[in-house]
């Protein structure tokens, strides 16, 4: 099985988009990334295996911001929380 993630991520470009999906590719048992610089968002499908919170992670540590999220399953749409951007280093 899998699980299908949605992610609300600023991204100005498609050199960012592309950052994203290198740090995402890197989270092992990811099936495929899609990301949309006009909408802002990044889908992506993973093992079952895989959380939310360690995609977003992935995403942060590219240096992106996440604003928010949602888990997408045959029985609905499941919004979830998000802490704010992750500090500079």
């Amino acid at each position: 099985m899998t699980h299908s993630y949605e992610y609300d991520v600023k991204m100005a470009c498609g050199g960012c988009a592309s950052t994203v999906k290198r740090a995402v590719g890197a989270v092992p048992d990811v099936e495929s990334i899609d990301t949309s610089v006009e909408k802002q968002k990044v889908n992506v499908v993973v093992a079952d295996n895989v959380t939310f919170d360690q995609v977003k992670l992935a995403i942060q540590s590219a240096g992106k911001q996440v604003d928010g999220g949602r888990i997408i399953t045959s029985e609905g749409v499941t919004e979830m929380p998000v802490n704010g951007p992750v500090a500079a280093n």
